[in-house]
């Protein structure tokens, strides 16, 4: 402890002390000028508050040699003043230490916003006791536009340590300080208040990108840790039943825990956080009846609701192990940021739920593809006269395409191939259904025009809106090489015969869409080398980067250069055309062919 020789003071100080005899005004006049320009100086050069507390606690020493000294400011929500500069008390009295406007001489000082001077303060009774060996005390308001910011302290061991003069100089100081230290304030909260935006948009970038929720749960925690040096965090969320939290992610003291207490709404912090929709701040949780425990260790909780479209999903809870440690600023900051929060969770959840509904409908599509090419003829008829190939390619993983062929009695078959509207599984479920049709009207064995004016009148039956098929069937009798063609809207087939390429111009309407539709229906007599290939629309309308269709145009060239071949070289021909074609470009539509073939010879049976 240094000794203070009140004698001395002003000789070492160059200012005002306690003398027998007190010097001139004009003498004082000249002490202080120069004082006030040190502090318009302090005032205007800096704008950092611990720097400006600082220098006003230099200034205050030219003044008084002091050994205990102090700034406190004042928290007007709470009105209490508390430690932000000080000397000579414990470091856990000052972290700890809240004055309460109207308490103590500093907390008096504050309300009557003057000076108080305390020669002895054994003989107030009021008096707040941090040092034991302490006997004066000086408090001095700090004032901004009619409003008290803080105070400045002294203390001394002596009693009647401090003067008139001293107080008188000190209040001159500290008017002109306050607007420094008030400043400074302003720039901190600014600063800090900037710098803490700039760190959520990044915080909130970066969420925005993680759409794993566990990885999302472990990366807010670790973010926050930026923001707050929290030291046990958890996250809740709502369960299905919207009726209790619980327990989604969790850390005590930078470790992970897993806890399995859920906590119904409305009970306990979180509890009532999440039913009120509001944030909770509790400086001391011994003191706040709603408060559960779960840790012995916690002094100090803020629990804030996570709000997605007014309701909540969760709650984002922290806790310390000091009474006290978070404040309105945390409050706000983590009341931002919860907002964001609540959008990448539900971003999250929903992509994790949209990837298990995916998972769930490719294993459904993979299987509905393997079902629809098993309704699909697993080989190619034979026939003594006759050649047949076929190929089917869905745009997507299911397609409403169809091909059959149906026997029907002695050496005659029905041969249908298909298109039905739109794409994908409801169409492929369309496709089954006229299958199906197809397959109950088989045994009657109708003409091919018989055979479309009844699924059509058993689609009429079922009529599904927007819903219909183009559909082209054929009769071959290969006993006598005759075929019966009837269409209802498929693109025309193509019929090669003497090595010359003729159109079979039959048309129709769609079946499912007029009850009263009437097919016309052609008949041939075939020799040895004809050929007929029956297309969907996919392969007309199969197209390049430039928009170009490969067109009848494209389907007519290939048949040519392939007269002479087989139906598989056919058909293998036409889908290799397509795709050299469409280069790279996806199937918008569905894609199939069938080809037949009269044979040139037939082998002798044995």
């Amino acid at each position: 402890m240094v000794t203070q020789d009140a004698t001395a003071l002003p000789k070492a100080a160059g200012i005002i002390g306690k003398v027998p005899s007190s010097p001139s005004q004009s003498d004082v006049q000249l002490n202080v000028d120069p004082l006030l320009l040190e502090v318009a100086d302090v005032v205007n050069t800096t704008l950092d508050l611990d720097t400006t507390l600082r220098r006003v606690a230099e200034l205050v020493r030219k003044v008084i040699d002091y050994e205990i000294f102090a700034i406190l400011l004042l928290n007007e929500k709470a009105q209490e003043l508390r430690f932000r500069f000080q000397t000579g008390y414990p470091k856990e009295y000052a972290e700890r230490a809240r004055v309460k406007v109207g308490q103590g001489v500093t907390g008096r000082a504050a309300q009557l916003r003057q000076a108080i001077l305390v020669e002895d303060v054994t003989k107030v009774n009021d008096y707040i006791e941090a040092i034991p060996t302490v006997r004066s005390e000086l408090a001095i308001p700090l004032i901004v536009k009619n409003r008290v910011i803080g105070v400045i302290d002294i203390e001394a061991r002596e009693p009647g340590y401090f003067t008139d003069e001293h107080r008188r100089l000190l209040t001159l100081i500290g008017s002109r300080m306050a607007v420094g230290i008030e400043n400074a304030q302003l720039y901190t909260r600014t600063t800090r208040q900037a710098r803490t935006l700039l760190l959520l948009n990044e915080i909130a970038r970066e969420l925005s990108s993680i759409l794993n929720v566990d990885q999302l749960l472990k990366r807010i925690a670790e973010l926050l840790n930026r923001i707050i040096d929290y030291q046990m965090f958890s996250i809740l969320l709502v369960d299905e039943s919207g009726e209790k939290l619980v327990h989604r992610f969790s850390l005590r003291f930078q470790e992970s825990i897993h806890l399995k207490n859920d906590i119904p709404l409305g009970r306990g912090l979180v509890g009532v956080a999440a039913a009120e929709k509001a944030a909770v701040l509790v400086p001391d949780v011994s003191k706040d009846p709603r408060y559960i425990m779960a840790n012995p260790e916690t002094k100090s909780e803020l629990a804030v609701p996570l709000i997605y479209k007014d309701k909540v999903i969760g709650v984002l809870d922290l806790e310390h192990t000091r009474r006290g440690f978070f404040t309105e600023d945390h409050k706000r900051t983590i009341t931002t940021l919860a907002a964001q929060v609540a959008i990448a969770l539900e971003n999250a959840r929903l992509y994790e739920q949209i990837a298990r509904q995916e998972r769930r409908l490719e294993r459904d599509l993979s299987l509905a593809r393997e079902l629809q090419f098993r309704l699909l003829p697993p080989s190619m008829p034979m026939a003594e006269h006759l050649d047949v190939a076929a190929k089917f390619v869905p745009a997507r993983a299911i397609g409403g395409d169809l091909y059959d062929f149906v026997q029907y009695s002695g050496s005659r078959m029905g041969i249908v191939i298909g298109d039905v509207s739109g794409k994908g599984a409801p169409a492929a479920i369309y496709a089954a259904l006229v299958s199906g049709i197809l397959r109950s009207h088989a045994p009657i064995e109708p003409t091919p025009a018989e055979m479309l004016s009844a699924v059509n009148f058993s689609l009429g039956e079922r009529r599904i809106e927007a819903q219909y098929i183009c559909l082209m069937y054929s009769v071959w009798d290969d006993e006598h090489r005759t075929l019966q063609v009837a269409n209802s809207g498929l693109p025309r087939p193509i019929y090669i015969h003497d090595g010359k390429m003729q159109i079979i111009e039959a048309t129709g309407l769609p079946l499912g869409l007029f009850d009263d539709a009437e097919y016309e229906e052609f008949t041939f007599q075939t020799e040895p080398g004809d050929m007929f290939v029956f297309f969907s629309d996919g392969i007309l309308d199969a197209s390049n980067r430039a928009g170009e269709m490969f067109g009848r145009r494209g389907v007519e060239r290939v048949i040519a250069s392939c007269a002479e071949q087989s139906p598989d070289c056919m058909v293998t021909s036409l889908f290799q055309a397509v795709e050299e074609h469409s280069a790279g470009e996806s199937a918008f539509d569905d894609q199939t062919v069938v080809a037949i073939k009269v044979k040139e010879s037939v082998a002798k049976r044995p």
